[in-house]
């Protein structure tokens, strides 16, 4: 007797059911195309698509760390995103959420480094943002219906 579980992208796991199945919609922004881009390389292009997921990015910065100089030598980079996974021959929502997370860069560099430690951290933003919602698609369509 098993456990119970269907692992997500085995056999008649919900994961398995994204894979080249799903349209992103078009980016906007450079969070955005990062975002794009992620969810691209986890569940494919969607060349047939069975599914379109929309979404909204909030972006945003915060000092965390000042200087006895007062000056900002840390920043946290939050992230927050809102989704909708739609059934695109019913029109019908079949997940939906939102998940945040964040990350820091150090601003105690040469304004070049500072620059690509911020770009940085937003990347990686953008990719734990992108996998979070992959990974609560895929569970969403494993769960059993209610």
């Amino acid at each position: 007797m098993g456990c119970g579980f269907t692992p997500v992208y085995g056999p008649g796991g919900g994961g398995a059911a994204l894979i080249d199945a799903v349209a992103v919609d078009a980016p906007k922004s450079r969070q955005d195309y990062l975002f794009v881009r992620t969810m691209e390389e986890r569940l494919g292009r969607g060349s047939n698509p069975r599914y379109g997921l929309s979404y909204k990015i909030d972006f945003g910065e915060e000092a965390v760390a000042i200087s006895s100089s007062n000056v900002t030598t840390r920043y946290n980079v939050i992230g927050r995103v809102t989704y909708a996974l739609r059934d695109l021959q019913t029109g019908e929502v079949a997940a939906s959420g939102k998940t945040q997370s964040f990350t820091s860069y150090s601003a105690s560099g040469s304004t070049v480094a500072t620059q690509a430690a911020q770009d940085d951290a937003g990347e990686r933003l953008m990719i734990i943002l992108a996998d979070d919602v992959t990974t609560r698609l895929g569970a969403a369509l494993t769960a059993p219906a209610s």
